[in-house]
């Protein structure tokens, strides 16, 4: 006996497509390139503080040295670290917690 025929439909065909280009599509996005904001503290100024600042002005900000700093893409927390200075003489940040929360927004 026969197995009977199956035809191939539109919905068929579509989950295959998405199949075989769900990898690719997948593995692509990680080659996006996004900025990595690492914020330190804030300071709350008028406009008038503002229009005031020259070289050599000191904006005291509301954290300490050793206070953990935040790191966030599109404004959303991803990360909490400290800041360190790395073997050429810049600043680092050493990773310390993971945001547990997608969601969260950086402060």
């Amino acid at each position: 006996m026969a197995l009977p025929e199956i035809m191939p439909t539109d919905e068929n065909i579509l989950e295959q497509d998405e199949a075989s280009s769900e990898g690719k599509v997948y593995r692509s996005i990680y080659n996006v390139p996004v900025n990595v904001v690492v914020s330190i503290g804030q300071k709350r100024l008028t406009v008038s503080e503002i229009l005031d600042l020259r070289p050599d002005s000191v904006i005291a900000l509301s954290a300490r040295i050793e206070d953990p700093v935040s790191l966030t893409v599109d404004n959303r927390l991803i990360a909490r670290g400290e800041l360190i200075e790395t073997d050429e003489g810049g600043l680092g940040v050493k990773i310390t917690e993971i945001s547990e929360d997608p969601d969260a927004k950086g402060t």
